[in-house]
């Protein structure tokens, strides 16, 4: 059974930094593209940033280019979204996602609150 489980959320206060980790169990993920996306109250859940297999290519939303850094270690099936500089509106539920052989996983999603 593929799992997909978030951690690393929570409340910090505008202009700090979170650590947001994804463990991926229950098949490989070789050839997949993983990434992050997130939903606000009353808004529709948006991409943030995704990752290639290789780590060599990725995407990052135009909200948090300069701020957030993906990445993924393969030996560990993790992957990784360091948040700098967070703003209140980047507060939302998290989520992680798996994509490859036209399948979707997603996490149950964590949630990241910033205070002004």
């Amino acid at each position: 059974q593929v799992q997909l489980v978030e951690s690393g959320g929570g409340l910090v206060q505008a202009g700090g930094s979170l650590r947001l980790s994804c463990a991926a169990s229950g098949r490989t993920f070789i050839g997949y593209i993983m990434g992050w996306f997130r939903q606000a109250p009353g808004k529709e859940r948006e991409s943030v940033a995704h990752i290639t297999w290789s780590g060599g290519s990725t995407y990052y939303a135009d909200a948090v280019k300069g701020r957030f850094t993906i990445s993924r270690d393969n030996t560990k099936n993790t992957m990784y979204l360091q948040m700098n500089s967070l703003k209140p509106e980047d507060t939302a539920v998290y989520y992680c996602n798996a994509r490859g052989r036209g399948t979707d996983y997603w996490g149950q999603g964590t949630q990241v609150t910033v205070s002004s």
